[in-house]
């Protein structure tokens, strides 16, 4: 593993490989243990199997000291059962927005408060050097994770939101005051040793744009570019990420400026490589988590020799499986995968 391979291949340089990550894989703790030769109560657990998977970037986004739920309202959608176990099932809860109007109402600044800067400057530093200490050899982001529109997810949930988006204007107002949260906190990330900064929006679905894709170009979009010139200037990487289908709206993202798109396969990965192979870092690959999970042996060494064909026509890419590792992938199949992957990295 090693953090200049992740710097290189985000900043399009020369380099001796591809770099590597995986999302989730701290659900494979049977897995990792064998790999590893060591519990995950020994000190150097993680430090082993990183290495020996390669392991060259680390995903971390902290949103700040203020704890939205203990601040103001949030809408808590329940969870699925995800980890082994159902350990993370979680029930929902009554939404605390009856109305749209109480939507547009919403101010998150004055709901949920923003901290002393220096004090958040200093946390994110501290947090940021342990991380590092705790990963060697390893690029560690910094970064948000409720943005703009996973900031109103956050707060009104899916029906409220969706409710309120019904008119465009009215709900500008209110998604321009997650940004302005977000300001704060990107002025403080850009003032910490962090190298490269995660701008985590869940902005689309599955199917692709859940509102009207003129609302994407005008209002949310300009305002990641405000958030990236602050990351840029800092002499940072932008790393942009979002859940669902955003090939509709990738080359404006990365017009606004990110360095790195994070994506999931219901995004083309040729169609990535087609379009951004050749000015910014591609997160993820052809191969579906989904195809681990059921046991598409063939599928899944094809999407794999699918991924490093195609990954010839870039400049920098961070291969991993971009819609995650879940806990319900057998341990065969992660075997299989990783046995796969591992020898092709190195470019040629």
């Amino acid at each position: 593993m090693s953090k200049e391979i992740a710097l290189k291949n985000l900043r399009l340089e020369p380099c001796e490989r591809w770099a590597h990550t995986e999302f989730s894989l701290g659900y494979h703790n049977n897995f990792l243990a064998r790999l590893a030769e060591c519990g995950p109560d020994a000190p150097s657990f993680e430090q082993i199997w990183s290495e020996r998977l390669l392991i060259d970037f680390k995903w971390y986004t902290d949103d700040g000291m203020i704890r939205w739920a203990d601040a103001g309202r949030v809408t808590d959608m329940g969870h699925a059962t995800y980890a082994s176990g159902g350990s993370d099932m979680r029930e929902s809860a009554p939404c605390p927005f009856a109305t749209p109007e109480e939507v547009w109402a919403f101010d998150a600044v004055k709901e949920y408060g923003l901290p002393d800067k220096g004090e958040q400057i200093n946390a994110y530093e501290r947090s940021h050097a342990e991380n590092m200490e705790n990963h060697t050899g390893q690029l560690v982001t910094g970064g948000t994770y409720c943005t703009v529109v996973s900031g109103a997810i956050q707060a009104f949930g899916w029906e409220m939101l969706l409710t309120a988006a019904s008119d465009p204007a009215k709900m500008e107002r209110v998604l321009d005051t997650f940004y302005q949260r977000a300001l704060f906190f990107y002025e403080c990330w850009a003032r910490t040793s962090a190298e490269a900064i995660i701008t985590h929006d869940d902005f689309v679905w599955t199917s692709g744009a859940f509102m009207h894709p003129e609302f994407y170009r005008e209002v949310i979009i300009p305002r990641y570019k405000k958030l990236w010139e602050i990351i840029h200037q800092a002499g940072k990487i932008v790393i942009f990420c979002s859940d669902g289908n955003y090939m509709e709206f990738a080359r404006d993202v990365v017009d606004a400026g990110a360095d790195a798109l994070i994506f999931e396969p219901v995004n083309d990965f040729d169609f990535m490589v087609d379009n951004f192979g050749s000015e910014c870092c591609l997160i993820g690959s052809h191969v579906d988590c989904r195809d681990l999970t059921f046991h598409k042996n063939d599928k899944v060494l094809n999407d794999i020799g699918r991924t490093f064909a195609r990954l010839q026509d870039c400049r920098g890419a961070i291969v991993a499986v971009g819609n995650h590792l879940p806990a319900n992938i057998p341990d065969e199949m992660m075997g299989l995968y990783f046995d796969a992957l591992l020898p092709q990295l190195d470019r040629h």
